[in-house]
């Protein structure tokens, strides 16, 4: 139900589509010199923005270390950012609970689906749920998702694995089972508004350049964990051994370079571009560096050219070196804009100026 089929396909394209992308090498990230026009937001940092090499590719590093680069996350192309404000964790249970009690806002999850929404659909079919991670006891077939992903019948932020969960004592977890109109409506409510894919890769960098991952190029830097991903065989049991089993508390693991906490892991989170497959391809061709890109006019997933999809990024818990590598910085997900899941959550971002950005190209 809304887009099930969809987000299905967004988070098993990783072993799909396991081809090395087009790249050409990094360059150096050059930070804008402008200070913080004041004091930050209450919970954000300052993102100084500036100039950086946008995208993932397996060119100077193990080819264990990125099992399941995408094509879809290249070619490496240069791209300017102005400065911003950003989360430093994506919003929590407690802080959309602070603004679902102000507004009276219903998740998209939490209403039930209509006929006339879909109209050839059984009236059985027709309820109000959403998508839920469901490990089978068994190993299966890493081309079969259907083994663990299920529609859920009252799964949504509260109940996040569906009625017989819920998030008490959970005020500091990232919220999750989140649509994507359900994040414009929180952000217009804060007075904030979603990152774009460029400005969240830019603050996931952390003023890094060409690295790995958002702390470096190695994945435990002197056996530390550095972020929430899965461990043992997926997709039957996580392990645990980076200390949590599913969805940890924000800033469970170490900040980057910007103070920002989950740009790798936990959850996926939203940003506000279009996805379309090759639209890095299309900015390459037009050359130069591209300023504060918006992403594409329309959406256009080749695979389900149907749907409505935005990007995801960062990556989550059931990112694992067998499956979906996308806590790599550079790399992308996708999603149906009507569906969430039980890992997929939101940070916002603010502007120093209200008005919009615009593209342009040098």
């Amino acid at each position: 139900m809304r887009g099930f089929i969809a987000v299905l396909f967004c988070f098993c394209v990783a072993i799909v589509h396991a081809e090395t992308p087009e790249s050409s090498t990094f360059a150096p990230t050059i930070p804008n010199k402008t200070l913080a026009p004041g004091p930050a937001p209450q919970g954000m940092v300052w993102i100084p923005g500036g100039e950086f090499s946008m995208g993932a590719s397996t060119n100077g590093h193990r080819t264990d270390e990125i099992p399941m680069a995408s094509n879809d996350s290249g070619p490496i192309h240069r791209v300017r950012v102005d400065g911003f404000w950003m989360d430093t964790t994506p919003i929590t249970n407690e802080e959309f609970e602070k603004f679902v009690k102000a507004t009276g806002y219903v998740t998209i999850a939490e209403r039930t689906p209509t006929k006339e929404e879909f109209p050839t659909a059984p009236a059985e079919n027709l309820v109000a749920g959403s998508v839920v991670f469901a490990p089978p006891d068994h190993e299966v077939a890493l081309t079969d998702h259907y083994q663990w992903w299920s529609y859920v019948k009252g799964a949504n932020w509260r109940h996040p694995l569906g009625p017989q969960s819920d998030i008490k004592g959970k005020g500091k977890y990232p919220v999750v089972q989140i649509a994507y109109p359900d994040t414009e409506a929180y952000a217009k409510w804060a007075g904030k508004r979603l990152p774009t894919e460029a400005e969240f890769e830019f603050a996931a960098r952390g003023g890094l350049s060409g690295k790995t991952y958002v702390w470096g190029d190695e994945f435990r830097p002197g056996g530390k964990w550095m972020a929430n991903t899965w461990q043992g065989k997926f997709p039957v049991k996580d392990a645990g051994e980076d200390g949590h089993t599913g969805i940890a508390p924000a800033k469970s693991f170490p900040a980057n370079g910007y103070g920002l906490y989950d740009m790798a892991g936990n959850v996926w989170e939203w940003c506000s571009d279009w996805y379309r497959l090759d639209y890095y391809a299309q900015l390459t061709k037009v050359g130069g560096v591209t300023n504060n890109p918006q992403g594409p006019d329309s959406p256009f997933d080749p695979a389900e050219p149907n749907e409505k999809k935005r990007v995801h990024r960062g990556g989550s818990f059931l990112c694992n070196a067998q499956y979906c590598s996308r806590y790599i910085v550079g790399t992308r997900g996708k999603g149906e804009v009507n569906t969430g899941t039980n890992h997929l959550g939101f940070r916002c971002v603010q502007s120093p100026e209200n008005n919009a950005h615009r593209t342009t190209q040098n």
